[in-house]
C-alpha cells in the first residue's frame, strides 16, 4: 500500500491511494480528474473508484467529471449532497480496495457529512496506516465548524486520536504553516511544536509524514486539556474550550 498526494486548486490536496499488488488505485476528493489522472498514469496504476471526505466543492468538486471519465468506478460518500455519489457510507462501515481494507470514521461538525477513511493492508509494501481527514483535522490545526458545534470537533478529533499513534495523517488543504503559528501563539514553551517547526524550516512535506501519535503532541485541537491551552481558552467542559479555542484561530493574525 502506498500514498501519493496530489496537490491541486491553490492549496487542496487529493491523493491516490494504492493497492500495490493489484496496481488498483482509489482517488480521495479528485476535484482536478486530469491532474489525478496524469499522476496515476506516472505511477503506473489503475483508478478503480473515488472517495469524498465530505460535500463542499474544493473536494467534491470534481465527482461528476470523474464519474463521466470512470462511468465503472464506485464514487464513495457520507450523504446525498455529495456530487454523483454512487456508494453511500456511514460510521464504522468497511469497504475493500483490492487487499486495502477502508474504514469509514463519521466526524460530523466541518459538515455533517464529513468522514475520515482508515486504510489498512498487509500486503504489498509496508505502511503504518493511513487516515484521510478531509477538513477534519490538519496537521497542527483543524476545520471551521460550518455545520456543527465545538462538542462535536472534540467528539471527531478524539475519535481520531483512538487511531494507533504510527498512522499516517492525510489531510485536505496545506494549511500548515498558518496552523504552526497559531499553536506556537497559545502553547509557545512546547517541544512538540518546536519539533514541528524544525520540520517545516527542514523542508518537510507535512502531508508525507506527519502521524496521529504527531497530532496528538503538537496539535492544539487535540490537547484541550494542557495547561497552555486551559488559559489560552478560559479552561472549561471540552466543547466550551474548544469553541474558544477555534474562535481565537479565526481571529489570530500572526
Amino acid at each position: 500500500m502506498k500514498v501519493i498526494p496530489v496537490p491541486v486548486r491553490e492549496d487542496n490536496y487529493a491523493y491516490l491511494l494504492i493497492d500495490d499488488v493489484s496496481n488498483k488505485a482509489a482517488a480521495v476528493d479528485p476535484y482536478d480528474v486530469d491532474k489525478v489522472r496524469e499522476a496515476a498514469d506516472k505511477a503506473g496504476v489503475d483508478i478503480v473508484a473515488a472517495i469524498t471526505t465530505h460535500h463542499h466543492f474544493d473536494h467534491s468538486g470534481g465527482n461528476k467529471a470523474f464519474a463521466a471519465a470512470f462511468p465503472d468506478a464506485p464514487i464513495y460518500g457520507g450523504s446525498t449532497q455529495v456530487p454523483a455519489m454512487t456508494n453511500l457510507v456511514t460510521d464504522k462501515a468497511e469497504f475493500t480496495l483490492g487487499n486495502i481494507n477502508i474504514r469509514c470514521l463519521a466526524t460530523p461538525c466541518h459538515t455533517q457529512d464529513s468522514i475520515c477513511y482508515y486504510a489498512t493492508s498487509t500486503a504489498g509494501a509496508p505502511h503504518p496506516g493511513a487516515v484521510f481527514t478531509g477538513d477534519t483535522l490538519f496537521v497542527a490545526g483543524c476545520g471551521r465548524f460550518f455545520e456543527g458545534t465545538g462538542a462535536e470537533m472534540h467528539a471527531a478529533l478524539s475519535y481520531l486520536a483512538t487511531l494507533p499513534p504510527q498512522t499516517v495523517v492525510y489531510d485536505g488543504h496545506e494549511y500548515t504553516k498558518g496552523n504552526l503559528a497559531f499553536a506556537r501563539h497559545v502553547d509557545p514553551e512546547s517541544a512538540a511544536v518546536a519539533r514541528l517547526e524544525g520540520l517545516i524550516k527542514a523542508g518537510t512535506i507535512p502531508a508525507e509524514r506527519t502521524t496521529i501519535g504527531d497530532e496528538k503532541e503538537w496539535n492544539p485541537f487535540m490537547r484541550l486539556d494542557s495547561p497552555a491551552i486551559q488559559k489560552a481558552t478560559g479552561g472549561g467542559e471540552p466543547g466550551t474550550a474548544m469553541t474558544a479555542l477555534r474562535e481565537l484561530k479565526n481571529n489570530f493574525r500572526g
